[in-house]
């Protein structure tokens, strides 16, 4: 089955760029490296913000942490600063380490003086906590996974079980990965790009509300009469897991700017039922393709001029509704895995084949 021509529920009315994705976004890709063998399904998948070097060329950014249950590395100088110096890396818990050292050796290889006669470079690594279906335990993401991903970045992405979405659940059933993109007209004539890219690995079933419908309680409801077979203990799990939202936009934000934009895809995220809960690392980071920030000196800053802060809504808007979108094809797109110890994950759309009526019924 072709995952990227599945139909998904539409969310909100704001027009998507030709991708819907978020490598519709200036020069972004994105790339994965897929682990799927028995008790093992992880993975790393990897954001690159331009097409060069961001550790001479450092994308302007900013993060928000909704809920801060999380072991991400990298966010401290982030905040400090506003700039990115590496590609985003995503993985499970356990391979932050791993992939911060691999994100090290490619930002040494490609600048020797790092850490000599250069400053050093901030690692950037996102995780959720995929040890449900996949055996954390095992270590199993090496440098190599990082370097995969990395070199197969492309625009054309994946979405769903893949990369690091690979042993993620969301919901109760399959999670992974997700994107989407929105157009924001801030005046006539002046347009910018929002796109999102979310790790989901959270939810409680019976929250979880796609387009603004109750969905989650009604396929919960078919559970409990055992018309149809999701998650273990669907229905009754308490939240936990994480989510990571990542977004990148052409707007010429600065890092205050782009702080408050991260700060919407918790709307998003909201719309889908999350509480952000106790045991959930709900963590959004936003970043600008308008600019880069020179690592060296001796180059010129860039004269770029701001968007004017009373014209931002609208990227607000954008960004809530691309999360909240990208959440919904994470779930759309996955297919089901079995892993650690049998452990399985069902696809929700083979839970709920008959999901159109539902969302098409004025009753529900």
């Amino acid at each position: 089955m072709d995952r990227q021509a599945l139909e998904i529920p539409r969310i909100g009315v704001r027009p998507s760029g030709p991708l819907d994705s978020i490598c519709d976004v200036g020069d972004v890709t994105v790339g994965h490296c897929t682990l799927s063998d028995g008790a093992v399904q992880t993975g790393v998948t990897v954001v690159r913000p331009h097409g060069g070097d961001p550790y001479l060329d450092k994308a302007p950014a900013a993060a928000t942490v909704l809920n801060g249950f999380g072991k991400s590395t990298g966010l401290v100088q982030v905040q400090e600063l506003g700039v990115l110096e590496t590609p985003i890396a995503l993985t499970n818990t356990f391979g932050v380490g791993t992939v911060a050292n691999a994100q090290i050796r490619a930002a040494v290889a490609a600048n020797p003086g790092i850490g000599r006669g250069l400053p050093t470079v901030n690692p950037l690594v996102f995780e959720c906590n995929d040890g449900y279906l996949n055996d954390i335990q095992a270590l199993a993401v090496q440098e190599s996974h990082y370097a995969q991903a990395l070199a197969g970045a492309g625009k054309a992405m994946e979405q769903g079980a893949v990369g690091a979405g690979r042993g993620m659940s969301c919901f109760s059933f399959k999670g992974g990965i997700g994107s989407a993109s929105r157009i924001a007209e801030i005046q006539p004539g002046q347009r910018h790009l929002v796109g999102a890219l979310v790790l989901a690995n959270f939810g409680r079933l019976p929250n979880l509300t796609v387009a603004g419908r109750p969905f989650g309680r009604r396929l919960a409801d078919r559970l409990d009469r055992g018309l149809d077979q999701g998650g273990e203990n669907a229905a009754i799990v308490p939240e936990k897991g994480s989510i990571i939202l990542l977004l990148a936009t052409d707007a010429p934000l600065d890092a205050r700017q782009l702080r408050r934009l991260s700060l919407r895809a918790g709307a998003g995220l909201a719309r889908t039922g999350s509480v952000f809960g106790h045991g959930s690392g709900d963590i959004a980071l936003a970043f600008s393709t308008a600019y880069t920030v020179p690592q060296l000196a001796e180059r010129p800053m860039p004269a770029i001029a701001m968007l004017h802060e009373t014209r931002i809504d609208p990227l607000f808007e954008a960004a809530a509704e691309a999360c909240e979108q990208a959440i919904i094809a994470a779930l759309w797109r996955a297919e089901g895995v079995r892993g650690r110890d049998g452990h399985h994950r069902a696809a929700l759309r083979e839970a709920a084949p008959d999901w159109r009526q539902w969302l098409s019924d004025t009753e529900f």
